[in-house]
């Protein structure tokens, strides 16, 4: 396989992919296995059938992380020119036009009777890790779909897209290049049909100059190509309060970071993705096309010289967490497109599809969109339009639209570190206008690290020409200010800090960059009253800093809450806690003070986290249901992944808030509530524990609410209860 990846993910723990075969999963292998004296003599128990029942298996894998960066080249005061020195080799030069998006691995021929079983064993999986490859050659310009008839000549100067990318006003475009660089933005803030909308101008003073684009009622008002309008209207008619706040920040060309994806909007939010986006492909592919068409007619003594290109074809990259996901996006697209005909349809549906239902509809809903259908996480595939036709599998270089897993678009530009591959090779996101990142809290449990590593490696120049006419390079290509024109949109269902921090390094439009989100939130504890009730203590602990965070939380959990159970680790009055810890570096460091500290000795506990398997995760399960260990340590990527129903909890103690307020709901609410119909439990007597810092506050406002945060914030109490 190429790229092998050294390093680990920043949202704590080692990072993991879930890729895997076409439909189904495979295993990189676990980490490894936690050893101590005491958890082995703990786990050194026969096997016995579980006391309950055993979840589906849903088997991780692991993916290691970072490979190393590209260094930037120096800037240079006349790009156009040392551009085209660097090229005129490679221009000048015969070259084949034949190119591979993905890199071989050889793979050593078995030298023992052990090792060819592991071949036979892992044939299929080789097999099945190769089916988005691509060997085609790259086209050339001539290569492409005719010309919408209907649509006029005359570019429209009220389009977004005229003015963001063909024509923008050189006054405003200079001057907000030079606030960019000197990191001058003015923000504003203001609240439409119960939205939030915090946005952030390049140069000062600018937000009262420029106001925000004004809501619309539905796709009448969008400036769409013509052979969009029928469809859009069909399948939209008119907008809800959500859409009419984000249609026109998303056809205007800003940055967007929603905060507000729920299973019930999500459908709505594709179909704004994939309009915009094939949207902007037909203009302008489009575009080229008529220039092609002008500079034909006028022949070689013609003055008609066109800016109308980037260096490579690709316009539009989709970051996406699963197969199935990249499923419905292609569906949106074709349902928007209706193409005559779809070429490798047959091929996309045996890689990408899996119609084998997997879950219960007890499953959360959240659950079934994630992990419904092929759950791969390690897939690339690159789209073509031509006039009557979709094409998938196509080159990425001959592609308009990109569709990647971060892992998998990461495996695809390569590493330096792997001497097997002969070159790394990012130019086909060197033209990228319009990034779709969707689904994004999904991205925050895979490995992160390869979202901003894609991010680092958009907008740069090429190292190769592939066949590309600089003179139709528009001059902020030339310029190196590529990335100031790409627009990125970004959906979630909730904001954290490195969301919020790709959004700031990243999303240097200079349209300017806006985040949305709820006007304000309830908190979930206002909906556990009607599924249990319990005492729920939050108690906030000190941090100089956020780097000191770590250190101050373990010194809090040491010093206030292991006290509390050590005492109780010989009564029946400590059975049933559950540890709620959503890093995995929290997680081995509180494992293995539990199994190494001498105040712990006499304290029974197990484990889950993401690299349990479904046996061993069974197991510690089952010996937390019938008391034999009093205590689980239990990690939010486990329950991300598996959504355990843990039963036998009589105790919540969360080491750290979860970033997704549904697990809050389903951990404090789902397992005490099932501990009370079992009978495991009296009404009303579950019990919760939380541990705070002010570097909380965006988890913090999503559990207790906007009106309660400030409060629990700054007061100089440190102890908060809910009953």
């Amino acid at each position: 396989m190429p790229g092998k990846f050294k390093g680990g993910g920043r949202r704590g723990g080692p990072p993991k992919g879930r890729g895997g075969k076409g439909k189904g999963k495979r295993s990189f292998g676990g980490a490894p296995r936690f050893d101590s004296a005491r958890y082995a003599d703990i786990e050194e128990v026969e096997n016995e059938a579980s006391e309950e029942e055993q979840p589906p298996s849903d088997e991780e894998s692991e993916n290691d992380g970072s490979g190393s960066e590209d260094e930037q080249e120096q800037a240079n005061s006349r790009p156009y020119f040392a551009l085209m020195q660097s090229l005129s080799k490679e221009s000048s030069a015969p070259r084949s036009k034949r190119r591979k998006l993905d890199h071989h691995s050889e793979e050593p021929k078995p030298s023992t009777k052990d090792e060819q079983q592991e071949a036979t064993l892992d044939e299929d999986g080789d097999e099945e890790r190769d089916i988005d490859q691509v060997e085609e050659a790259e086209e050339g310009p001539e290569d492409e779909f005719v010309v919408d008839d209907d649509d006029e000549d005359t570019p429209d100067s009220s389009d977004p897209f005229e003015t963001h990318f063909v024509g923008p006003d050189q006054n405003v475009l200079q001057k907000r290049l030079k606030a960019i660089q000197a990191n001058e933005y003015s923000q504003s803030n203001s609240v439409q049909n119960g939205w939030r909308l915090i946005r952030n101008l390049p140069e000062k003073d600018s937000a009262q100059s420029a106001p925000l684009p004004s809501s619309i009622s539905g796709p009448s008002s969008l400036k769409l190509k013509h052979r969009l309008v029928e469809t859009a209207s069909r399948k939209r008619p008119t907008f809800d309060n959500l859409e009419q706040v984000l249609y026109p920040l998303t056809f205007a060309y800003n940055d967007i970071l929603f905060c507000g994806r729920t299973t019930r909007n999500a459908e709505n939010l594709r179909l704004m993705a994939c309009l915009h986006s094939v949207n902007h492909v037909f203009k302008t592919r489009d575009r080229v096309i008529k220039n092609n068409a002008k500079l034909a007619k006028e022949g070689e003594n013609g003055d008609f010289e066109p800016r109308d290109q980037g260096f490579t074809r690709p316009k539009v990259l989709m970051l996406l967490p699963t197969r199935n996901s990249a499923v419905k996006m292609v569906n949106m697209i074709c349902s928007l497109c209706e193409p005559e005909q779809q070429e490798n349809r047959k091929r996309f549906d045996e890689s990408y599809l899996d119609k084998e239902a997997k879950f219960a509809s007890d499953r959360p809903e959240d659950f079934r969109e994630l992990f419904e259908g092929n759950d791969d996480d390690m897939f690339r595939i690159g789209i073509k339009f031509t006039r009557k036709t979709i094409k998938y599998f196509a080159q990425f270089y001959n592609s308009d639209i990109l569709m990647a897993s971060p892992l998998g678009l990461r495996m695809a530009i390569g590493s330096e570190e792997d001497k097997k591959q002969k070159k790394m090779d990012f130019d086909f996101l060197s033209s990228i206008e319009v990034v779709i990142v969707d689904q994004a809290d999904a991205l925050l449990m895979q490995n992160w690290e390869h979202v901003e590593y894609i991010f680092e490696h958009l907008n740069l120049q090429p190292r190769e020409a592939h066949d590309c006419d600089f003179s139709r390079v528009r001059e902020w290509y030339l310029d190196k200010q590529a990335q100031h024109f790409r627009q990125t949109i970004v959906l979630s269902a909730f904001n954290t800090p490195e969301l919020a921090e790709l959004h700031r390094r990243f999303g240097t439009n200079w349209a300017g960059r806006v985040r949305v989100q709820p006007e304000s939130y309830a908190g979930a504890i206002e909906e556990l009253g009607s599924i249990v009730k319990a005492k729920q203590t939050f108690s906030r602990f000190e941090a100089l800093s956020v780097a000191a965070e770590p250190d101050a939380r373990f010194a809090y959990f040491t010093s206030a809450i292991v006290p509390t159970l050590t005492k109780r680790a010989n009564t029946k009055d400590l059975a049933g806690t559950l540890i709620f810890v959503p890093s995995y570096l929290d997680f081995v460091r509180v494992r293995n003070y539990f199994a190494t500290n001498p105040a712990c000795a006499g304290l029974a506990f197990g484990a889950v986290s993401e690299y349990a398997d479904v046996p061993e995760a069974s197991r510690a399960r089952s010996h937390f249901l019938n008391g034999r260990h009093q205590v689980l340590l239990y990690t939010e990527r486990a329950h991300h992944f598996r959504r355990y129903a843990i039963r036998g909890v009589r105790r919540v103690i969360m080491y750290g808030l979860p970033d997704n307020p549904i697990f809050y709901k389903e951990i404090v609410g789902g397992y005490l509530s099932k501990s009370e119909q079992d009978l495991k439990l009296e009404p009303g007597k579950g019990t919760v524990r939380v541990m705070f810092s002010k570097y909380d506050l965006l988890k913090l406002e999503r559990i207790v609410g906007s009106k309660r945060v400030g409060r629990m914030i700054k007061e100089k109490g440190d102890t908060f209860d809910f009953i």
